[in-house]
């Protein structure tokens, strides 16, 4: 199968980093469960949420994240026995793309740059499965998508949800 795997949220966690540095910044005491269900930049005070919003414009912010618990073994294993791509709607925040291929390179060495999509829209993938967190990346994916969860999207319905990476092995190993 050619399976598609979105980057933010699913493979690297961007949602804990925004947390993180908001609450260095700011002396917030924000945390994973707080922000459950909404955007991190809408669970802060206005005048906070634009610099927020910013985050993923510093330099760093990419480079520096966490992988998501068990993606870096079950795409190891998936790789073994798929076609895997790495497709991130990069093209928005420019320093991103140095970035994100630097941190695969780091986390994710198995999978080469070749097959790495740093794109805007993924309507354009063709291929058989994508995993992504968004619901509007998976609405127009002509194949079998699953919503990785995401504290974001907890209350998203209408995919097949998968809350972890142990699952989706369970799925396609």
């Amino acid at each position: 199968m050619i399976l598609f795997v979105d980057m933010d949220e699913v493979i690297a966690d961007t949602y804990g980093a925004h947390i993180e540095i908001y609450n260095a910044e700011f002396k917030g005491e924000l945390t994973t469960e707080i922000c459950k269900g909404s955007e991190v930049w809408h669970m802060v005070p206005e005048a906070h949420q634009d610099s927020v919003r910013k985050h993923a414009t510093r330099r760093g912010f990419f480079r520096n994240l966490k992988p998501i618990a068990g993606s870096q073994e079950i795409l190891s294993k998936l790789a073994n026995k798929h076609e895997i791509y790495i497709a991130s709607a990069a093209m928005q925040f420019p320093n991103s793309l140095e970035e994100k291929s630097e941190w695969l390179d780091e986390h994710f060495p198995f999978l080469p740059w070749q097959n790495r999509i740093l794109c805007g829209h993924k309507h354009i993938l063709k291929g058989d499965l994508l995993i992504d967190d968004r619901s509007f990346n998976l609405e127009n994916f002509d194949g079998r998508s699953l919503q990785f969860t995401s504290p974001h999207n907890v209350n998203t319905e209408g995919f097949e949800r998968v809350n972890t990476w142990f699952e989706i092995g369970e799925k396609l190993l």
